[in-house]
């Protein structure tokens, strides 16, 4: 008796997707048996900060797979922008090495491994080669001190167990670890300017640190918010004050959450604030002269630095590894944090693709008239409200406080450009030239006045001048009407002659 073939497919099914749900469940089960710090006898678990070989093997292990998870995601970041940018643009993007051109990032390594790496003559060699170091080294150690999950279990060949913490080093004073290393990649990019003996590049290198300067005072205001609100450094009492949605501190102080993606924006030279590579403007900017690898090292410290400061504000506003709280469930930590980063990654490559890049005036105006104000409100805005709600002890009057200021600062920005605009509104589309004094010459007006006595200090020495020539001038008239006629200042004295050229005959 034979078995119909639908059945037979049917019965199939259902013991494939039985497998795969049982293996499911299985896998779950055993994942959080193992990182689980709840789900074995506390007395079997062993503190990697007791063991001095888990001391010793923690950092190395785990700096090892932190730095080849962060080359793969700098790696598959440019194709993620490349792939984004292509959605925008209605283009299809590169899809033909690999499966949907997941091996174009390979492809592109081996080219620039083979690339042709061609040096200046006259560049200095030493800080040319250093300076691809300089620029990406600071954006790998970045995130040493961030926390990527609680801490997890793993079971060693010892037999015992191990509770190892999710990140390289947690120490007191991390927020400081941050602002210290985000500043060095800038040496980078001013000393391959320097180094490569190109005008170009020169400019690229002075714009990366007149942009570093403008832009790191706001960005330590605000990275000041959530030390002033937990009152630690720490990037793990940080992360682990924002355990709920509702904790995370970009509800309670949106203005200094915007300002630090600004900055972090500036600070990794991403669109609209890229002009230290202006290829309109600078060919190339600070890494004009660099080719093959070298070049490479410089994409690939942008692309990191792209995700080291997604991880800061993820971990400083965004609630870091928590979207509820991750005790029961610390294997979600770091996949919680990963999507955070997408997300963020996503949003550096949507504002490239849309906005265009600013002029470098208004790029240094941003910095100095509009960030460094509102950072130092940001600051006073969570001072006042910290202080008041330790003064009555109640959180709902922190909340209260806080809810007040957003609604100052939001009346303020609204009547603010509402009064710009309306200024642009009525004011004429061309200035009216009649009763410019510039063009009329009106003698009129304080600025008339001013400009009058300037000039006429400037017109002293240059009058006390023309008097001592004219003088000079008439004493020597005076000198020639005293010598005896037919001789002048300039004929020779009595008894000798000039000798004279005697002329050529025959020619």
């Amino acid at each position: 008796m034979s078995i119909p073939r639908p059945i037979l497919i049917l019965l199939g099914l259902a013991i494939l997707v039985l497998v795969l749900v049982g293996g499911l469940l299985l896998t779950i089960s055993l994942l959080t048996f193992i990182f689980n710090p709840n789900a074995i006898d506390p007395s079997q678990v062993i503190l990697c900060s007791e063991s001095a070989g888990c001391r010793l093997l923690h950092p190395i292990i785990y700096g090892v797979l932190l730095v080849l998870i962060i080359l793969t995601g700098f790696a598959y970041t440019t194709l993620l922008e490349r792939k984004l940018i292509a959605w925008f643009q209605q283009r299809i993007g590169p899809n033909r090495t690999g499966p949907a051109g997941l091996l174009q990032p390979l492809a592109d390594a081996i080219k620039l491994i083979f690339k042709e790496d061609i040096i200046p003559d006259q560049a200095d060699k030493v800080v040319y080669y250093l300076a691809p170091i300089i620029k990406a080294v600071p954006v790998i150690i970045i995130v040493a001190v961030i926390p990527l999950g609680p801490d997890i279990l793993v079971p060693w060949f010892d037999g015992a167990w191990y509770q190892v913490p999710l990140g390289l080093a947690d120490v007191n004073v991390g927020v400081l670890y941050l602002l210290g290393i985000t500043s060095l990649g800038t040496y980078g990019m001013v000393l391959a300017g320097w180094g490569s003996n190109n005008k170009y590049a020169t400019l690229g290198g002075l714009r990366a640190s007149a942009q570093m300067i403008s832009y790191e005072l706001s960005l330590g205001l605000a990275l000041a918010v959530p030390v002033m609100i937990v009152s630690s450094m720490s990037m793990g009492d940080i992360i682990d004050a924002q355990r709920n949605i509702w904790d995370w501190f970009v509800f309670q102080n949106p203005l200094a959450a915007g300002i630090l993606v600004l900055t972090l924006f500036a600070e990794v030279s991403r669109a609209p604030f890229d002009l230290t590579e202006a290829e309109q403007e600078l060919t190339a900017g600070y890494m004009t002269e660099y080719s093959g690898m070298k070049f490479a090292t410089f994409m690939m410290a942008e692309y990191i630095g792209m995700i080291a400061v997604s991880v800061i504000a993820i971990a400083m506003f965004f609630g870091g590894y928590h979207l509820f709280p991750m005790d029961n469930t610390p294997l979600l930590g770091p996949v919680v944090f990963i999507g955070k980063v997408v997300v963020f990654l996503a949003i550096f490559i949507w504002v490239r693709a849309t906005l265009p890049r600013i002029r470098y005036d208004r790029l240094m105006a941003l910095g100095w008239k509009v960030l460094l104000p509102l950072a130092l409100v940001s600051v006073a805005w969570t001072a006042i409200a910290v202080v008041i709600g330790d003064v009555s002890g109640d959180p709902a009057v922190y909340g209260v406080i806080s809810l007040i200021f957003f609604l100052v600062v939001v009346g303020g920005g609204y009547l603010f450009l509402r009064g710009q605009a309306d200024e642009r509104e009525f004011s004429p589309a061309e200035p009216d030239l009649a009763d410019d004094p510039l063009i009329t010459g009106e003698r009129r007006g304080l600025g008339w006045i001013l400009l009058n006595l300037l000039g006429g200090l400037v017109a002293v020495p240059f009058a006390i001048v023309g008097a001592l020539i004219s003088g000079l001038e008439g004493l020597s008239r005076a000198g020639e009407d005293t010598l005896p006629a037919g001789q002048t200042s300039g004929s020779l004295p009595s008894g000798e002659s000039a000798i004279e050229p005697a002329e050529r005959g025959g020619d």
